[in-house]
């Protein structure tokens, strides 16, 4: 079976096909940017070219960059502030004419890596830290998914909250080297540690794959193990979850 899964990110929004039975994408990633307003009706019209140039008719699954409680919006995050209270799912149902599930984008994550990537098979607390424009993060115990687990969302000294400070963005913003943001990063996980006690930590998101240039700077006692999936773990999770709840 194959379904179309969705990662919407603050900087573009990217789809592909994935075969169900193996987890792998069987056609290239689609990619538009992300509307600078980031407010939904332009979000929403953007999720519909993409099941358009698929040409795709069945259910669609969406990972989202927020808080999501049944397929509501409960914080805008690093979108617009109009996203709160939204049922994301419904308007991006009638934006394409398909049924939609949308999940947590950290989740969606989660979810490509506990099902055919690094995590499976994995017991315990994992947590799925995704390094991007925030910094998502997903929780599994013994393989079930603990939805909205967002350390990322952490008051750090002057910032509202710790990916301001400590995700990828960050990075590029400041133009900081491996180094200074590997620093920043090992803070954060030094929090996330401290809080939840995970068994595993995977990371995902672009900047994973450059995990050879700043492990050095990574000192927690839990292990840590970088998502073979990479930045199509989005995707890929998005379509399982479509998967998942549809049966």
């Amino acid at each position: 079976m194959e379904i179309l899964g969705i990662d919407v990110g603050g900087s573009g929004i990217k789809g592909a096909l994935v075969n169900m039975e193996t987890g792998e994408m069987i056609t290239e990633r689609y990619r538009i940017p992300t509307p600078k307003s980031r407010k939904p009706k332009e979000m929403a019209e953007v999720i519909a070219k993409i099941a358009t140039h698929f040409d795709y008719k069945g259910p669609i699954g969406c990972g989202f960059p927020t808080v999501i409680k049944k397929g509501v919006c409960m914080t805008p995050g690093n979108l617009h502030k109009k996203w709160k209270g939204i049922k994301v799912d419904e308007l991006f149902s009638e934006a394409t004419g398909l049924p939609v599930t949308v999940i947590n984008d950290a989740d969606a994550a989660g979810y490509a890596t506990m099902n055919y990537g690094a995590g499976k098979g994995k017991e315990g607390l994992v947590i799925m830290i995704t390094i991007g424009t925030g910094l998502g993060s997903g929780a599994f115990l013994n393989g079930t998914l603990i939805p909205n687990f967002e350390l990322g969302q952490i008051p750090y000294k002057n910032y509202d909250k710790i990916e301001s400070w400590a995700a990828a963005s960050a990075k590029e913003k400041e133009n900081l080297s491996y180094k200074k943001w590997g620093k920043r990063f090992n803070i954060f996980l030094e929090y996330a540690e401290l809080i939840v006690s995970p068994d595993l930590i995977i990371l995902g998101g672009g900047t994973s794959k450059d995990w050879d240039q700043f492990k050095e700077y990574i000192t927690i006692e839990t292990p840590i193990i970088p998502a073979q999936l990479q930045n199509d773990a989005g995707i890929i999770g998005a379509a399982a979850a479509a998967h998942h709840f549809k049966n």
